[in-house]
């Protein structure tokens, strides 16, 4: 019987956890397996921490988690989660219940099939006509740098079989960009696509500067094209400023000096200006990425594990003691 794994990460979502949880045992009781929720508080200043306190008492032996000391963001909570998981394959959810637990059936059967990814797509039912053309613009653009594939739609919800999850826990990167790291790793992948589904409860962690932001790590981890674009840039500035500087000699000696153009002087000092902000803004991006990295500092730090405090798996990522990290 195969034993599967549900990872959760959570971030305040005390108004949906109980609907999330009652629903997804429906599902997975109708199946002929062996089954664990897996759940990650990442540091929820509601009282998500209490729910999860209740539920692996109402379900124990079938419901396990994880409490952060603080929020360290999804990546980290989705890399506890994969920590903690036992199953011979595991699916990845969100707890707002945008993520269906119905599909969990198409899933496994494709799992059954000898997939070792098996990708659930969303559509773009219900999102705003902007925010859709700007996320078809990114991904198009995206696809065209990076040196993995970054499909529109494809998210976090997916399972994994086991060799997958201990190729993605081998992978030691504190910049993690999962999305990528999916697609980097390879594997036998499937995709289908479901339709999308609103939110239960509770407000959404994604706001546009997250996006923002989520969008960069796309760029960058995968990647060092930038900095060669730097470059060509570099140069072509710098012959345009040779053969210019050729132009105005010529020009001298032809007409004589006229009055210097304060504006495309100023125009030019500005642009130049710019073009080099950009260009340090990049390289401090990554040179930011090796500060981190060598670091070493543990992706997240466990204040509570399954009602206890329990050892750490990994011993970079420690658990809090009496406040003293152990």
């Amino acid at each position: 019987m195969t034993k599967l794994s549900v990872v959760v990460p959570c971030y305040n979502e005390e108004a949906v956890i109980d609907r999330f949880d009652t629903t997804t045992r429906g599902v997975l009781g109708d199946l002929p397996i062996e089954y664990e929720i897996c759940y990650v508080d990442d540091g929820s200043t509601d009282g998500t921490l209490a729910r999860l306190r209740l539920l692996a008492e109402q379900h124990p032996g079938a419901t396990r988690y994880v409490s952060f000391s603080r929020n360290f963001g999804k990546e980290a909570g989705m890399l506890a989660g994969l920590r903690e998981a036992t199953g011979e394959a595991v699916i990845i959810m969100d707890a707002d219940l945008q993520h269906p637990p119905e599909l969990i059936a198409r899933m496994l059967e494709l799992y059954e099939l000898g997939h070792d990814q098996v990708i659930a797509r969303r559509g773009r039912e219900g999102d705003r006509p902007l925010r859709t053309a700007l996320s078809r613009a990114y991904y198009g653009a995206v696809n065209r740098w990076v040196d993995v594939e970054l499909a529109d739609g494809v998210g976090d919800f997916r399972l994994l079989s086991r060799p997958v999850v201990d190729a993605l826990l081998s992978l030691p990167e504190y910049n993690r960009f999962s999305k990528g790291l999916f697609s980097w790793i390879g594997f036998d992948t499937v995709t289908f696509d479901y339709r999308n589904a609103a939110r239960e409860a509770g407000e959404t962690k994604w706001r546009f500067g997250s996006l923002l932001n989520y969008g960069m790590d796309g760029l960058v981890s995968f990647n060092s094209r930038p900095l060669r674009i730097a470059i060509w840039l570099g140069i072509t500035l710098a012959a345009l400023a040779a053969l210019y500087a050729v132009w105005i000699t010529v020009d001298a000696m032809s007409n004589g000096v006229t009055l210097p153009g304060y504006v495309t002087l100023v125009a030019i000092v500005v642009g130049l200006g710019g073009v080099q902000m950009v260009m340090l803004g990049l390289i401090g991006e990554y040179i930011g990425r090796i500060y981190y990295e060598t670091k070493r500092r543990p992706h997240f730090l466990v204040k509570e594990r399954c009602g206890l405090p329990g050892p750490p798996e990994d011993p970079r990522e420690p658990t809090l003691r009496e406040g003293k990290v152990v």
